[in-house]
């Protein structure tokens, strides 16, 4: 009899943790493991403003799968689609190639895309961080502003060019233009022709107050620790269009500018879309057990997933965080070997440890536990857990030669070009065009 098949679709910290701990768990002989993805590394997300800054490089943040997984096929492509009746997912293989690959349990770990809204110029000229490649292209970006500006003699066009918008006042956003601000002003001396005073980091949201998940008093201390450093915050505002040169806010100000990074939140993979589950906030419904109802042999967890919080009586869902992410993975890992064997599955349940926001420099703000921290001690409790999230020792070793590199050496603040040519587009990089509707997988044979 050939082998159960255990498909993962997503290579997150809920995927890579559920397979991980599959590969523990069963004997080569007991299933046939596969993950869908179109990368060959786990990303670590909350380091990735990092990267945008030069402080990582992008290998140090890029752990590798094959390091981790040694049983696990790794199939390079993306998920697109779902037959859960003929227990069949699509996927589009990285060389444009659609195939079927049959399952007898599918793990849904697709992650999230950055959730956009329908404001003129977005989709053309907002840049995003949500990948690996945006971060590379947001560096070369920044520096290649710097550089303009620098050469040009028409003091509108410098002005533009140094100011710089970030949409998003959660933990991307905060930590994006914290880094990006220093870089910015750290490269500011290798360029004896700008006036550092006329570069402008400005932070907008919709929200009446900075990181709220922190608390007021966390949240208040941020936004003085970066007024400081001189960024501007708009809160209480959004943007109403986005131009090429121009940025105009709901309040009527336009700001001139070719930089707006949007990182206003995230929202489920296109392919929960895809599926006949029930969805909350666009998240596809599980039971505690991280089952999809309705939906024969599917858990899913993560970003993607509406996982009862039963740390608060199971009434709210667990925030789309790495940390849940990485917990709910080994639940998954436990009630997939659990169906296998007959056994009983045990519900997730974890308790949020605390949160940390990482502003460059001795600037952080953290709550561990619920304590509250600012500045040094939580700048240490900020990086300490990052170091021990990463998954890998060499990935840790990399993180922390990095950090010593650049706080000793600095930055050289050169373009890659390694992202030269291609579309900038949040679509193009996120690849939120590429899913099948029901039509398209009804033309291949597959009714999701």
């Amino acid at each position: 009899m050939s082998r159960p098949r255990i498909v993962v679709v997503g290579g997150g910290f809920a995927g890579v943790e559920c397979l991980h701990r599959l590969e523990k768990k069963l004997a080569p002989a007991e299933a046939e493991l596969t993950l869908v993805t179109p990368t060959d590394y786990q990303l670590y997300l909350p380091l990735l403003p990092h990267v945008a800054a030069g402080v990582l490089t992008p290998q140090s943040v890029a752990v590798s799968l094959r390091r981790r997984l040694r049983r696990t096929r790794l199939l390079p492509g993306v998920a697109l689609g779902v037959d859960t009746a003929a227990k069949v997912c699509v996927v589009r293989k990285t060389t444009g190639e659609l195939v079927d690959v049959p399952y007898d349990q599918l793990v849904l770990t697709a992650g999230s895309t950055t959730r956009t809204f329908d404001i003129p110029g977005l989709s053309e000229y907002a840049l995003g961080m949500k990948t690996l490649a945006q971060a590379a292209y947001l560096r070369d970006h920044v520096i290649s502003q710097l550089d303009l500006a620098a050469v040009t003699t028409d003091p509108a066009e410098r002005e533009a060019r140094l100011r710089f918008i970030v949409v998003g006042g959660g933990y991307a956003g905060t930590e994006t233009a914290a880094c990006l601000q220093r870089l910015t002003t750290a490269a500011a001396s290798r360029y004896p022709r700008l006036d550092p005073s006329l570069i402008e980091w400005h932070l907008v949201d919709v929200a009446p107050k900075l990181l709220p998940e922190l608390g007021d008093r966390l949240g208040m201390k941020a936004m003085q620790m970066l007024r400081r450093r001189g960024v501007l915050f708009s809160l209480g505002t959004s943007v109403s269009s986005i131009e090429p040169t121009c940025v105009t806010l709901t309040d009527g100000r336009v700001l001139p500018s070719h930089t707006l990074i949007w990182t206003a939140g995230v929202k489920a993979s296109p392919l929960v879309d895809q599926l006949s589950g029930d969805t909350l906030r666009g998240r596809l419904v599980t039971t505690a057990e991280l089952t999809v109802p309705g939906l024969d042999g599917v858990l899913a967890a993560g970003d993607a997933a509406a996982v009862p919080d039963l740390s608060k009586g199971g009434d709210a869902i667990t925030p789309p965080t790495a940390q849940h992410a990485q917990r709910q993975g080994k639940v998954l890992a436990d009630n997939a070997v659990a169906r296998l064997r007959g056994g009983t599955l045990r519900p997730y349940f974890h308790k949020d440890l605390g949160l940390v926001v990482d502003l460059g420099g001795k600037d952080a703000v953290s709550k561990p536990l619920g304590v509250e921290l600012s500045g040094v001690p939580a700048q240490a409790v900020a990086r300490g857990y990052h170091v021990m999230a990463l998954p890998t020792v060499t990935a840790r070793t990399r993180v922390l030669v990095n950090w010593a590199l650049n706080a000793t050496a600095g930055d050289d603040f050169v373009r890659t070009g390694f992202q030269t040519g291609r579309p900038a587009r949040l679509q193009d990089f996120e690849q939120t065009d590429a899913y099948l509707d029901e039509e398209q997988l009804k033309e291949r044979g597959t009714a999701a």
